[in-house]
């Protein structure tokens, strides 16, 4: 095998141990088995070799690429341009902060950087006990509750730098820690496993839910008929409480109107031909 951007012979990948390899290959045709496609089937098998050793290993890659009849390049294509895959050792608990427009603006670079501060690492680096990785994330439609922190994809709503950083030292302490919503928290690695399809046996998983907030679901309300009250003013008037806008007023904004109707302080009349 020859690396092609260094134009240097390259190593075989190790293979899984005999008993490994056939609980992954079983697992890995029942995975298979759900796609018209095999080839389908890459990005829950890559979840599933990385619940095995917490990354996506070269000897997870190769293994892929050889269930599912594609070349490593292939494989190794994928697993290096979605970043839930990741390519080193990592912690038993990946915390990511969201540092997008909204999370940021509300806390969330503070929040970051208390945190990098606090465990004493950087952007995607683990603590030295293996417990915690800390990255910071895109927006993961939470809008509602920013500024979010996720803890292995599940949600902790409304933090600050100080609940985030009682949130480390409980998960590196081993004490136990509930999400804000959905399911019980639990470790990466079977994280990985539940993103690769296989069953979430968390108590209360199938109940659980991660729901959005109020101001997300205002749009859906609407849509089934819902009509929360509310006050539309106009620009020039002292406003009026209703659901619908009078008849004599097409919309919510100013409609057009003659300028003595609009502006009683200055009752000049529109302008006509012979003015022009």
């Amino acid at each position: 095998m020859t690396d092609v951007s260094l134009g240097m012979p390259q190593l075989p990948a190790p293979d899984y141990p005999a008993d490994v390899r056939a609980r992954l290959e079983a697992d890995a045709r029942d995975v298979i088995a759900r796609y018209p496609d095999s080839r389908s089937a890459l990005l829950p098998l890559l979840h599933l070799v990385q619940a095995e050793e917490g990354h996506v290993t070269r000897t997870g890659m190769a293994f892929c690429a050889e269930i599912l009849g594609l070349t490593t390049a292939e494989v190794t294509a994928v697993a290096t341009f979605y970043t839930m895959y990741r390519r080193k050792p990592s912690g038993d608990y990946q915390v990511g902060v969201c540092t997008n427009t909204l999370c940021a603006v509300m806390g969330g670079d503070a929040i970051f950087d208390e945190l990098k501060e606090h465990l004493g690492v950087g952007n995607n680096e683990t603590t030295e006990d293996g417990k915690v990785t800390l990255e910071h994330i895109e927006c993961n439609a939470a809008c509602d509750f920013a500024p979010v922190v996720m803890v292995n994809w599940e949600f902790f709503d409304n933090q600050t730098p100080e609940s985030a950083k009682r949130l480390v030292d409980d998960l590196r302490a081993g004490r136990d820690v509930e999400p804000t919503r959905g399911a019980k928290l639990c470790t990466y690695k079977e994280t990985a496993r539940i993103l690769a399809g296989f069953p979430d046996e968390r108590p209360g998983a199938v109940e659980a839910s991660g729901g959005a907030g109020h101001a997300s679901l205002v749009g859906l309300r609407l849509a089934k008929g819902e009509k929360p009250p509310a006050k539309v003013v106009s620009p020039r008037s002292s406003g009026y409480a209703s659901d619908e806008p009078p008849a004599d007023h097409p919309s919510s904004h100013d409609a057009p109107q003659q300028t003595s109707a609009s502006d009683p302080a200055h009752p000049s009349g529109p302008v006509t031909e012979e003015e022009e």
